[in-house]
């Protein structure tokens, strides 16, 4: 159970991606106050913690109704989730995550807690996927699940705190190191993705 728990941290950390969405949050934020950062920091991630709950509790169950497999779907996610990876390691826009108009869009609003910060940064596609595709594995383990969703939390949490302290990374870590950061990430999510797919199309035949 604990190796799965490390598991499913590292994969969520990965896909979430909590220290390069500083550098959009500090841009999004910009010229506001101390008090407008905590307010739509605080409110991004409760509102993705609520839409993760929903897709963990619910996910599963509608898969069945539209008479998907839970390995169909890991095939499907882990395709996304490589093309995710690949955004990543080449810093590409793919369109996988949010457009670049969606990101012009998000900087002009005066509440940018539900779009784009909450979705599609924080709880995107490839969250909702993984989110999905681990607790539908877990289904009959109530423990597991109660500690997979702790894990949720805690990479939330660390999202919340890294946007608490924009500021502070964006001197410490700067443009490049998030890039390294990022690409490194990008590495380890793509092999995650190919397991994926291995194990769904394993699975299916």
């Amino acid at each position: 159970m604990t190796d799965e728990l490390l598991k499913f941290f590292v994969l969520f950390f990965v896909i979430v991606e909590p220290i390069t969405l500083v550098p959009l949050f500090a841009a999004m934020t910009e010229g506001e106050d101390e008090a407008y950062r905590h307010k739509m920091a605080l409110k991004a991630v409760c509102i993705a913690a609520g839409v993760l709950l929903l897709f963990a509790l619910g996910g599963a169950a509608f898969l069945k109704v539209m008479g998907i497999s839970i390995d169909a779907f890991r095939i499907a996610g882990g395709i996304m989730l490589f093309l995710i990876a690949l955004e990543m390691v080449f810093a590409r826009e793919s369109g996988t995550r949010t457009t670049s108009e969606e990101k012009d869009e998000g900087r002009k609003r005066k509440d940018v807690s539900v779009f784009p910060l909450a979705f599609p940064f924080i709880a995107g596609p490839g969250a909702l996927a993984i989110v999905l595709l681990t607790f539908g594995a877990s289904r009959g383990d109530l423990w597991l699940s109660v500690g997979l969703f702790g894990v949720v939390l805690a990479v939330l949490a660390i999202t919340y705190l890294l946007m608490r302290l924009t500021p502070l990374v964006m001197r410490v870590m700067g443009v490049t190191g998030g890039n390294v950061i990022n690409r490194l990430s990008g590495v380890v999510l793509a092999a995650l993705a190919v397991q994926f797919i291995i194990t769904g199309i394993t699975n299916v035949f």
